[in-house]
């Protein structure tokens, strides 16, 4: 029953690229046809607005909505090899109670692993809210043949993750075989699929750092879209640069002209670099005056992030007490 559901996902998602490219075939040549021809990008223009919108002052009553807003996006990530299961449980406890002190404090949106730590960090939530996200398709290189990334994403979806964080094959990309990237995109959003039970979400890891040009981002955006993803993210936090701000400014005008486009709307995930509130709150600006208010939810934006949350908890206790705690009243993850 899966393999026919992802089957005629795959054609689902084939035909509705076909009817939007207006092409009886799904190639090389259409798809970079259609990829070319969308608008380049300013760099300056870009670079510009981005360094304008990250220096806008918040006041205190919109600083503290704000830092709760980020805690909210955070999908608190730990994906090292060293991760032990009593390391992912860890992390699980402070994503149930991220300030011990303070009851009020919100959430993050979800603990994100590796996928053979999925069902360690699905029973340490339980039925929390807190969504398990994983890591899958050879991360982070993505060089792996489309049967290991399946199975890599099916593995992660059995054990109970609710989203899916995969990354695109950069080589096929920067070769031009972009038909390649859809199929491989639209195959893992298809396992994705559970023949009872919500679907898991599929995030689509550009790896902008790699990508050399703010064009090439903007193509592998709407590529990533094209290809039924649910969320488009920046990296994988593996390589420099990670997110930054220009680039998610690129991403975030992608879904907000996609969903113009389709009727389909996209979210966004900068992950990697992103650690004080000053950052996030430059972020959630950015989201406001680029995307719309839409995309301020976690249902749509995330932060990936591992150090994050203590600058957070940190900057939230001093709106509270008037006073800086320090980092020793805040847990070391």
């Amino acid at each position: 029953m899966t393999s026919t559901i992802s089957t005629r996902g795959v054609q689902d998602l084939t035909a509705r690229a076909r009817d939007l490219l207006g092409v009886s075939r799904l190639t090389n040549h259409a798809i970079g046809a259609w990829l070319h021809g969308l608008s380049g990008v300013d760099q300056v223009g870009c670079e510009s607005r981005a360094a304008a919108l990250g220096t806008r002052s918040i006041k205190t009553a919109s600083k503290a909505w704000a830092i709760d807003t980020a805690i909210g996006m955070i999908d608190l990530t730990t994906l090292e090899g060293s991760d032990t299961p009593g390391k992912v449980r860890s992390l699980c406890a402070k994503a149930l109670v991220p300030d011990p002190l303070d009851p009020s404090t919100p959430r993050p949106a979800a603990v994100c692993v590796y996928g053979d730590r999925v069902g360690i960090a699905r029973e340490a939530l339980g039925d929390s809210g807190i969504h398990v996200a994983a890591v899958a398709t050879a991360f982070p290189s993505g060089r792996a043949s489309l049967p290991v990334k399946l199975a890599d994403t099916r593995d992660a979806v059995a054990a109970g993750a609710d989203e899916i964080d995969m990354v695109i094959d950069r080589g096929a990309f920067l070769a031009g075989d972009y038909a390649t990237v859809f199929n491989q995109i639209a195959e893992v959003k298809a396992a994705c699929r559970r023949d009872e039970g919500p679907d898991a979400h599929l995030k689509v890891i550009l790896e902008t750092g790699e990508l050399v040009t703010y064009d090439n981002v903007r193509r592998a955006s709407y590529l990533a879209m094209l290809a039924g993803g649910d969320f488009i993210k920046t990296s994988t936090g593996k390589i420099s640069p990670a997110a930054t701000l220009p680039v998610t400014l690129i991403m975030l005008e992608a879904v907000r002209d996609w969903r113009e486009l389709t009727g389909t709307q996209v979210g966004v995930k900068p992950a990697g670099g992103i650690r004080t509130s000053k950052d996030a709150i430059k972020y959630l600006v950015m989201v406001n005056e680029v995307a719309g208010e839409d995309w301020l939810s976690p249902e749509w934006f995330r932060f990936g992030a591992s150090s994050l949350l203590n600058d957070l908890l940190l900057q939230r206790q001093k709106l509270t007490t008037g006073a800086y705690s320090g980092s020793a009243y805040v847990t070391i993850d």
